[in-house]
Parts: structure tokens; C-alpha cells; sequence
């Protein structure tokens, strides 16, 4: 792409619900400039991170969510949607294209506008529930976890069992509920079940 913003690659929002796209492995910038040339409205969080080689380092922007694209609306159009290079099919639940909460891709939207450091996380949904009590992530809720002496806040994709991290300091944050689970494992999930084309096309 000629051009694409730090925080996320997306066109003008429409009235509907979001939807998720199983992608190829390093497609997703592809499928998400095809599918907005076809005139859908795409949403793909980015993050700035720095690879290291023997002889040299280079600073990269990846997908926040691997082989990922979020779609809102459209799936009247799937044909188009399955067709399209790069892409293995749609995230279902119960036979049909499953809905993501608005609240959940909000709050990424927030998190990759916002300019703090975020990265790509293993799933996670057992914890300490937390809510961010002021700023501008003022509200939003994740899972608080620890690595080395830094806390991370964690958000997840349910649907998907994905997620992302950033630095939170603990001060910032209150507790939404008490700790539920006593063993959490991190990236213990359920595999998402996908459309493939071929089947996508039959349901069309």
C-alpha cells in the first residue's frame, strides 16, 4: 500500500454489525485493501514493533490480531467477501458469520489511537478483570497481567481467542470483579471455526 496509518487501516464506518475474516499468513494488508477497493468498510489494527537480525534492524508495522481482518456489515455481499485473494473464509458460530461486540472493537480502536504501546498477545481469559479509571482509555476493560515488573493490560477477542497487550501502570486501573479462576494458562483456547471459500460460496 502507498500509504497506511501507525494505529489501524480503515475506511468510513457504516451502520452494522463487525464480523471477522481468517486470512493467509501475511495477507491481511492485501485482503484489507482488496476489500475496501470493493467498497466494504474494513477495519485492520496495526502495531510498530523493531525486528533484530544478525546484520541489521528494521522497524515494522504487523497486524495486531495475525490472519485477521474485521468487516462491518456486508456479509449480504459474501461471494465478494470469499472471492477475494488471500483469503480462507469467515469466522462462524452456529453455522452463520459470527457478530464481534461493538464493545470489544471499540475498545481496540481506542487502544491503537491512543499512541500507547500495544503488541500482539496469547489468548487469555481467566484473571484479574480490570477496568482503566481515567485518561484516554478511560473505561475500558481487560484482563491485568504481569511480565517481569511491567503490567500489561490485556485485550480479548472472544470469538476469535485472540489478543493484545499494553502497558498499564496498576495504579490506573480498578478491579471489575474478583479473580475467578485460580490457574490461568496463557494461550489456552478453542480453535476458531472458519468458512472456507467453498463453503462460504454454497451459503451465499
Amino acid at each position: 500500500m502507498s500509504s497506511e496509518p501507525m494505529a489501524a487501516i480503515e475506511n468510513e464506518p457504516f451502520e452494522s454489525a463487525w464480523y471477522a475474516i481468517y486470512t493467509r499468513h501475511q495477507h491481511e494488508k492485501m485482503v484489507a485493501q482488496i476489500l475496501t477497493g470493493k467498497g466494504f468498510n474494513t477495519f485492520l489494527p496495526l502495531y510498530a514493533t523493531t525486528h533484530r537480525w544478525k546484520d541489521r534492524t528494521k522497524a515494522l508495522t504487523l497486524p495486531l490480531f495475525p490472519c485477521y481482518v474485521f468487516i462491518k456489515g456486508g456479509i449480504e455481499r459474501r461471494l465478494q467477501i470469499v472471492t477475494t485473494p488471500g483469503i480462507h473464509g469467515l469466522v462462524i458460530s452456529g453455522g452463520q458469520p459470527a457478530a464481534i461486540p461493538e464493545m470489544e472493537i471499540e475498545a481496540i480502536r481506542r487502544v491503537v489511537e491512543s499512541g500507547v504501546r500495544v503488541e500482539a498477545y496469547p489468548y487469555l481469559k481467566c484473571g484479574n478483570r480490570v477496568r482503566v479509571k481515567s485518561g484516554p482509555l478511560a473505561g475500558i476493560e481487560g484482563i491485568l497481567v504481569r511480565k517481569k515488573s511491567i503490567s500489561r493490560l490485556v485485550l480479548s477477542v472472544d470469538m476469535l481467542g485472540t489478543s493484545a497487550a499494553m502497558e498499564v501502570a496498576a495504579s490506573e486501573v480498578e478491579a471489575v470483579n474478583p479473580p475467578h479462576v485460580r490457574d490461568c494458562n496463557i494461550g489456552d483456547r478453542a480453535p476458531a471455526r472458519h468458512i472456507r471459500s467453498s463453503e462460504a460460496i454454497a451459503l451465499a
